[in-house]
């Protein structure tokens, strides 16, 4: 199983391979994770499978940060965690290089960028009642941030993925995402699958050692409050703040399971909103750098200006702080734990495969005709055989969607 020291879970001596990964990390100051997430920030168009698969390239593959096994665990953790999956995941990565000083830094350098991009086109949609023009710029990107997800699954399956019964946990938690079930409840279970399998084959008759994350239910249960007080407060700055709180808190999965949480709260409930408004926002949200929970900056500013954009950023993103907070401590713990790290590897793969089928719903919907699939393929070549930087692969799209279009 998977383990970020020199001891499998079980306290027996690690394989070569695992020691060398792990002799090889480098540590990071706060000026460097500033500078790596500021950059990630401004340049990584795709949503968050895309976000993953750039993180993975900076943080194991280029800079040694942390290892496959520690990135996978975080990965896993974000994925059971409300909140923007990508966006936890800088957080966790700061939180494990530097504490709570790299935490802040990772998450706020990772959100600042595309939050003031967001907020730059929201006040021109203010002013003009209309979006500017990126279809160009779009059509040719999206096939180049497949292929970048695909490089990203090859090399972390190869970590992830490494055993039969993991394999087809993998693959039955596919077939359950295809069928429309719930992604959290997919992950919940492949984790069972992977502790029960390990139960059966010890024959265990209870679970033991199993550490309680007993602060990650109560910080949860204290931001739900909070939100759930929303209701008190008459439309201006504090009823924004709580109702982008409220929906921080309990959003799991893509952008399109945050569009439902917003068209009931800003348009059915409030009426903030129109629907166009809305769907407005998403559409910024997903063709700006950065985490797609930015929408909520879009419709801040479209409600209460500058002051609003602030203010949604900071409640949409603020429980994913907290949630992390709490729960990085607990990963180590997990691990020790024979059936929780079992538990957690069946996650891993179920989080794998998830971000698989987002990877293939993303092809079908990006690849549409001959110079999209063009793209895709030398997007691909250069990621694999010649091991281009995924930045540059998405500049390199950018400019010849422009050209095309």
């Amino acid at each position: 199983m998977l383990c970020s020291g020199y001891e499998f879970a079980g306290g027996a001596p690690a394989p070569h391979w695992a020691m060398t990964e792990s002799s090889e990390i480098r540590e990071a100051s706060l000026a460097e994770i500033a500078f790596v997430f500021l950059k990630l920030g401004t340049i990584a168009f795709g949503g968050p499978a895309a976000h993953l698969a750039m993180m993975e390239e900076e943080f194991v593959r280029r800079r040694h940060w942390i290892t496959h096994a520690e990135f996978l665990d975080r990965l896993a953790t974000a994925n059971l965690i409300p909140g923007p999956s990508s966006t936890e995941v800088a957080i966790f990565v700061g939180q494990l290089k530097r504490g709570w000083r790299g935490l802040v830094v990772a998450g706020c350098c990772f959100i600042i960028p595309a939050a003031l991009i967001v907020s730059v086109i929201a006040c021109a949609y203010v002013r003009f009642g209309s979006l500017p023009r990126a279809e160009g710029v779009l059509y040719a990107i999206k096939p180049a941030v497949v292929a970048i997800v695909i490089q990203a699954l090859g090399k972390l399956g190869r970590t992830g993925v490494r055993s039969a019964l993991l394999a087809a946990i993998a693959v039955l938690a596919a077939g359950l995402s295809l069928l429309g079930v719930s992604p959290v409840l997919v992950l919940v279970f492949a984790g069972l699958i992977s502790a029960s399998a390990l139960a059966v084959k010890n024959r265990l008759l209870s679970v033991v050692g199993l550490p309680k994350a007993v602060g990650l239910p109560k910080v949860a249960a204290g931001l739900m409050a909070v939100a759930a007080m929303g209701a008190a407060f008459p439309v201006g700055l504090p009823r924004l703040f709580l109702s982008f709180l409220k929906v921080g808190s309990v959003v799991f999965g893509s952008g399109y399971v945050l569009l439902a949480f917003l068209q009931t709260e800003f348009v059915q409930h409030l009426h903030w909103l129109t629907d166009k408004q809305l769907i407005d926002a998403v559409a910024v949200g997903q063709f700006t750098p950065g985490p797609l929970f930015t929408t909520a900056t879009f419709i801040g500013y479209v409600v209460a200006g500058w002051r609003g954009a602030v203010v949604a950023t900071v409640a949409i993103f603020l429980p994913g702080f907290a949630l992390v907070a709490v729960s990085g401590p607990v990963l180590p713990r997990l691990r020790r734990s024979p059936v929780a790290a079992a538990a957690l590897d069946g996650v891993v793969a179920g989080s794998l495969a998830l971000m698989a089928v987002v990877a293939m719903q993303l092809g079908k919907a990006s690849i549409v005709d001959r110079a999209t699939l063009i793209v895709f393929c030398v997007s691909l070549i250069a990621l694999l055989r010649f091991r281009v930087n995924s930045a540059w692969v998405v500049a390199a799209a950018a400019v010849v969607g422009w050209l095309i279009r």
